[in-house]
């Protein structure tokens, strides 16, 4: 029983430190060719967004809201697969929130 608490202690910190190297990290998401970029932390949070000035255009709104909304994906997408390559092995690939 003991070592078992010992094993569970241990994946604890091994989570943990593993949460905190994701929520340093900065992954970046682009859309329209890098006109929006995103970027996320490596869980999820968001650092900034990028617009070059080419693309704001008061009569195309939605252009812009679709660019933003992709480098959004984008961005969260490529946090997500950090994590999974981070947090997988120490999860087992139970899908544990983080």
């Amino acid at each position: 029983m003991q070592q078992l608490m010992k094993q569970a202690q241990q994946m604890q910190r091994k989570l943990e430190a593993a949460q905190a190297e994701l929520a340093e990290l900065e992954l970046t998401g682009a859309a329209g060719n890098g006109l929006v970029t995103v970027t996320v932390t490596g869980d999820g949070a968001p650092k900034s967004v990028t617009i070059d000035p080419k693309v704001v255009d008061a009569d195309d709104v939605e252009t812009l809201e679709d660019l933003v909304l992709a480098a959004f994906t984008s961005a969260l997408d490529e946090a997500a697969k950090v994590r999974d390559a981070k947090m997988g092995p120490l999860t087992g690939g139970m899908g544990l929130p983080f």
